[in-house]
């Protein structure tokens, strides 16, 4: 995690950073339904950071890696231009893994929580989206504390046969995407059936953009075989549990709108690579 990339000091609180710090990485363990167990930390430390900064950062880093019942082995720290923030993160699978080429066509897939509130949050931290009261306070938190579903992703892995599954980093389009292509599969997305929180709907009424395209959820979308109602998911994964679509033969996602016509938006995802705008 890079300053100015992917976090902004001005932003958040060093504790705050530090969860953060950790909490994406074990997203991508509880999106192959693994148990975290041990990290190192890198740190590329620019000037005017002083001691108390860091202990702040692994006050958080540290209390985040407890209740997640990782211990952090090691790490390296050296000087740069700018700080960033690096962490390998092991964990190990007692059960089925979730994996990205297990989608079949009739799967049906779903989402956990809800999608697009930290794109949201994003937005209304770098001044390019209003908001006001709860509904600003519940956005921008939720780009700034995000949860890792890793019991979620633990109990999915014990459903047999075992769903495909990833977590929500890059956008839902995007990273359904890694999906289709490892399953060699298509998608159908039901764009009314996106699960919305209140103050995006407040926020952004029902434009689905963000939702699909915002990224930094860490929520899991996964594709298991037909039959499991939403109530029994959410009772099953201790978190709300939306359908939003299904698996199809081809190789292309196609987006249907609320008259279940076919949408062609421009859809793409976050990328490393450019500039966030």
């Amino acid at each position: 995690m890079v300053e100015r990339v992917h976090f902004n000091l001005k932003w958040s609180s060093p504790e705050a950073l530090g969860a953060r710090s950790l909490t994406v990485n074990l997203s991508d363990i509880a999106a192959m339904g693994g148990i975290p167990t041990a990290c190192v930390v890198n740190l590329a430390v620019r000037p005017g950071l002083g001691s108390t900064f860091f202990d702040r950062l692994y006050a958080g880093l540290g209390q985040t890696a407890a209740s997640a019942g990782v211990d952090i082995v090691g790490g390296n720290i050296t000087r740069a231009d700018t700080l960033a923030i690096t962490i390998a993160l092991l964990g190990e699978a007692r059960g089925g893994i979730l994996r990205r080429d297990a989608a079949r066509p009739g799967y049906e897939i779903f989402v956990t929580g809800t999608v697009g509130d930290a794109a949201a949050g994003w937005r209304i931290l770098a001044g390019k989206l209003k908001a006001r009261g709860t509904s600003r306070k519940f956005l921008m938190d939720r780009f700034l504390n995000p949860t890792a579903r890793l019991l979620a992703g633990q109990r999915l892995a014990g459903i047999k046969p075992t769903p495909a599954a990833i977590d929500l980093s890059d956008g839902l389009w995007q990273d359904l995407g890694h999906i289709l292509k490892r399953s060699g599969v298509g998608a159908e997305i039901d764009a009314s059936a996106l699960p919305l929180s209140s103050a995006y709907r407040e926020v952004l009424r029902d434009d689905p953009t963000l939702a699909l395209t915002g990224g930094e959820d860490y929520e899991l979308l996964f594709c298991m075989r037909p039959g499991a109602s939403e109530a029994a998911l959410s009772s099953r994964l201790d978190v709300p549990v939306r359908r939003i679509g299904r698996i199809v033969h081809g190789k292309r996602a196609t987006l249907l709108d609320r008259e279940h016509r076919r949408a062609h938006p421009l859809l793409a995802g976050w990328d490393q690579l450019r500039a966030r705008t």
